[in-house]
């Protein structure tokens, strides 16, 4: 039997069930931030164990946080602010930067609070948990319009967000729809888990295809002598065994200022977000009107490397490149040009470099600096018909591989997708719970 429905007045949602109420958001819950002298500064950042976690928008992943990795705030600016105190049950809504972010609060292991960028929802009328899935749709996130406040940073006032309109139905119902969401979310992030597992297991693999070949050649019967070098092993007998700074040039990359960022007339500077998936991408540029040295140009056949990022695991991925382009690149890259066949210096890179992790991965900063990167050993295969039939190889190897990648995550998409349109159809009353 369909149900009775009338037009919600909110163009995102469209109709909803009759018994659906229309509603503020600041009528649904109390919102409350940390705005005016409630602020803090670095010094009132201290050690775990000596204050509150306060969150930021980078522990709010999907509908849940992630703490894996937390700032914290001294036990002074904690109790500053008790409006702010985060309990299980609240729910966090970013309102500066990445806007309407949102993360419903279950799974808390101690006292905490936000920062500045976020919004704490209270004393819900409603199911919280109901309105954490509106923020996780699409249609939802349109529907925050967001403003620019005085800098180019997207924000939006806590005013307007509580004038915000959502639907809600009966109590009764949203406690319904929230453990329906509850249990077919949970197959879904399971599903979607296995096939990150399998992509993580995928480029492992391809790291060892690469490192074997670079290593110990395509021919499993040539005689083998000892490296010298515990994770290079044994090498063919006529390889041999360098430093990088013996079998190329690297050079640190261009520093500039804002002043210097201009639009396209300028000459653009490959930072790390140029590199994706191990090619040179040009979807996030930036271009500099400054003087560029002649040294700091980059020519077809250079590879350039990630020396230096927030994220340890970006440290030394690379990329060759493969054109010619109007380029330099940005102070925390590395540019590394050599006379070895290209195609096989940035597969022998990408198998040193990984071998290397520990040497400029640490808990205090992740650099690859030059002096590093100039020393560390890599063998080499001495004939330039030999390096063409290891490049060749690795690119149909590392083709098949990342064709299988991309294939898990074609399936990853769909089920984000999915997810998605679950939430939103069940949210907005498009589809009923059946009990």
């Amino acid at each position: 039997m369909s149900r009775k429905m009338k037009n919600s007045g909110i163009p995102w949602i469209g109709e909803i069930p009759s018994n659906w109420r229309i509603k503020r958001l600041k009528h649904s819950c109390a919102l409350f931030g940390r705005i005016g002298f409630r602020g803090y500064t670095a010094d009132d950042l201290v050690n775990q164990g000596e204050g509150a976690i306060t969150l930021s928008p980078s522990n709010m992943a999907d509908i849940h946080l992630d703490l894996s990795k937390c700032a914290y705030l001294s036990w002074n600016k904690y109790y500053e602010s008790p409006e702010i105190m985060v309990n299980n049950g609240d729910v966090l809504l970013v309102k500066t930067a990445s806007v309407g972010k949102c993360s419903y609060v279950d799974n808390l292991p101690m006292e905490a609070t936000v920062n500045p960028q976020i919004l704490v929802l209270k004393e819900h009328k409603d199911n919280a948990k109901f309105l954490a899935y509106i923020f996780q749709t699409p249609e939802g996130q349109c529907y925050i319009d967001t403003t620019k406040g005085g800098s180019t940073i997207f924000t939006i006032s806590q005013e307007k967000i509580g004038n915000y309109f959502f639907a809600f139905p009966p109590l009764s119902l949203q406690n319904k729809i929230v453990f329906f969401l509850d249990e077919k979310c949970i197959k879904i992030d399971e599903m979607i888990y296995l096939q990150e597992k399998i992509i993580e297991e995928l480029k492992a693999y391809k790291q060892s295809v690469i490192t074997e070949a670079v290593t110990k050649g395509l021919n499993p019967d040539v005689p083998m002598k000892d490296s010298g070098i515990e994770w290079i092993g044994q090498i063919p007998e006529g390889w041999t065994v360098k430093r990088l700074k013996y079998v190329g040039y690297g050079e640190n990359g261009l520093t500039y200022s804002p002043a210097d960022m201009c639009g396209e007339e300028g000459t653009l500077v490959l930072r790390s977000s140029n590199i994706q998936g191990s090619k040179l991408v040009f979807t996030d540029n930036v271009y500099v009107s400054c003087s560029i040295p002649e040294k700091l140009f980059v020519k077809k056949g250079d590879i350039i490397i990630c020396s230096r990022n927030g994220s340890a695991a970006l440290v030394g991925k690379c990329a060759l490149v493969e054109d010619e382009i109007n380029a330099s690149f940005g102070a925390f890259m590395l540019r590394f040009r050599t006379s070895l066949y290209n195609r096989y210096a940035y597969y022998l890179l990408t198998g040193v470099i990984s071998n290397y992790k520990q040497l400029f991965s640490t808990t205090t900063i992740n650099q690859l600096t030059l002096s590093t990167f100039n020393n560390l050993y890599t063998p080499v295969a001495t004939e330039n018909k030999e390096q063409q039939a290891i490049a060749d190889y690795l690119d149909a190897k590392c083709s098949e591989i990342d064709a299988l990648i991309t294939l898990k995550q074609s399936k990853i998409d769909a089920l984000k997708e999915y997810k998605k349109s679950i939430i939103y159809e069940y949210v907005t009353g498009k589809k009923e719970v059946i009990e």
